[in-house]
């Protein structure tokens, strides 16, 4: 079956594209599956999950990746002076493990580079620790720490 389900990801090709407003109910959807997992370990639903996506479309970059119509994955960014400020990247939970995340942290790269940014910052929950190991393991730097309700902000950058 596994091997099957591989066959059948390789002949059907993901594709990247801008979300609009009219994604935001699969946008809405994406971002609170992606994000339950956290609601247990810090008592409330994260920032993300609150966000009006209508809105967040016309405001900044959203990416989403797609197979068979099927949406996998997105990041939201927005440019500042000097940098590209990663807002969001959520990933499907029946397609995490896969490298999509890391995908999409590519494309955000790739759009900074493009656009003669030479930062990406983002900021996360220091609870959310893996994600914190993965921004590490992709080159992001912790610049610094703050508290916010009732936990601590990560917040780091990666020099491009």
């Amino acid at each position: 079956m596994a091997e099957l389900e591989r066959t059948t990801m390789q002949q059907s090709p993901m594709r990247v594209r801008q979300a609009g407003p009219a994604d935001a109910p699969a946008v809405l959807r994406l971002v609170r599956d992606a994000y339950a997992r956290w609601v247990p370990l810090i008592g409330r639903e994260p920032l993300p999950m609150r966000v009006d996506y209508a809105q967040a479309a016309i405001a900044h970059d959203i990416a989403l990746l797609e197979r068979d119509g099927e949406l996998l994955a997105l990041i939201e960014t927005f440019a500042a002076p000097g940098h590209l400020f990663i807002e969001n990247v959520a990933v499907a939970p029946t397609h995490q493990g896969q490298g999509l995340g890391r995908r999409m942290m590519a494309l955000a790269e790739a759009e900074a580079r493009a656009a003669g940014l030479g930062e990406l910052r983002l900021l996360t929950n220091a609870a959310f620790a893996a994600n914190v190991r993965l921004y590490q393991g992709l080159g992001f730097r912790i610049d610094r720490t703050e508290p916010y309700l009732a936990g601590t902000t990560v917040f780091m950058s990666k020099v491009l």
